[in-house]
């Protein structure tokens, strides 16, 4: 499992990654074809005070990857709803893949 995390206007913060890390994991744990995550914090000015704050994930799978995109106040919610989106979609996938025997 291999995390790359980029930050576009906003700082680093290990903190961030390390919740990213916990929640990512429940993924790597149960679907053991996915090798790859590619996370993005996305910090961009709007009107509302509810977004803002983009949090995107792509998952390297079989097959075409997987992606989500939250925007929400905080890191930290965008981060578990596009979790809970790549969960779906990983569910989806497992119903699609064919073991080769």
């Amino acid at each position: 499992m291999t995390i790359q995390f980029n930050y576009q206007h906003v700082s680093g913060s290990t903190e961030l990654e390390n919740y990213t890390k916990d929640k990512l994991q429940t993924i790597f744990d149960r679907y053991s074809w996915v090798t790859r995550a590619d996370v993005f914090f996305i910090a961009e000015n709007t009107s509302s005070d509810q977004t803002g704050m983009i949090a995107q994930i792509r998952l390297s799978a079989p097959g075409p990857r997987l992606f989500a995109e939250e925007s929400h106040d905080t890191f930290t919610e965008s981060v578990s709803k596009v979790v809970d989106q790549l969960k779906t979609q990983c569910e989806k996938r497992k119903a699609t893949i064919i073991p080769h025997s």
